[in-house]
C-alpha cells in the first residue's frame, strides 16, 4: 500500500466535516437567548467550516481527475449527490459567515445602545445570527450525510 496524501486528506476532510456540523449547532443553541454572548462559539463556527471547506477544495482537483468520471459512469445518482453536496457546503459556509457578521454587528449595536437607541437593532441582528447558524447547521448535516454516502460508494 502506498502513502497517498490525497486519500488521507479526504478522510480528514470527512471526519472534520462531521465535527464542523456539531460546531455549527453550538452557536445555534446558545444564541436562542437574546442576551447570551457566544464569542468563542461563533468564532469557531465561522472558522472551522471554512477550514474544512478549504481542505475540500484542495481535495477536489485530484477527485475530479481520478474518480469523478467513474462515479458518474457507475452510478450517476451518486455523482449528482456529490455535486449537490458541494453547493450545499458552500451555502453552509456562507451562512456561517453571515451569522458571524450579524453577531458581531449585534454586539457592536448592543455596546452603542446607551446613547438612546431602543436596542431593537441589536435584537434583530442577534436573531438574524441565530437563524443563520440554525440554517448553516441544518445544511451542514445534509452535507455530512451526502458526503458519507458518496465516500461509502467510492473513495481514493
Amino acid at each position: 500500500m502506498t502513502f497517498d496524501v490525497v486519500r488521507i486528506a479526504e478522510h480528514i476532510h470527512g471526519h472534520l466535516g462531521w465535527l464542523a456540523t456539531a460546531i455549527l449547532v453550538h452557536p445555534a443553541v446558545l444564541l436562542r437567548d437574546r442576551k447570551r454572548r457566544a464569542h468563542l462559539a461563533v468564532g469557531l463556527a465561522v472558522l472551522f467550516p471554512t477550514v474544512v471547506g478549504a481542505v475540500g477544495m484542495w481535495v477536489y482537483g485530484p477527485y475530479r481527475d481520478r474518480i469523478k468520471q467513474s462515479i458518474f459512469i457507475d452510478a450517476r445518482w451518486v455523482g449528482l449527490l456529490f455535486e449537490r453536496k458541494e453547493h450545499l457546503a458552500f451555502a453552509a459556509i456562507l451562512l456561517s459567515w453571515a451569522g458571524g457578521a450579524a453577531y458581531v454587528l449585534a454586539q457592536r449595536a448592543r455596546s452603542d445602545g446607551p446613547d438612546g437607541s431602543d436596542g431593537s437593532t441589536s435584537e434583530t441582528l442577534h436573531m438574524l445570527a441565530f437563524r443563520a447558524f440554525v440554517a448553516a447547521s441544518a445544511l451542514a448535516l445534509i452535507v455530512a450525510v451526502l458526503g458519507t454516502v458518496v465516500a461509502s460508494f467510492r473513495t481514493f
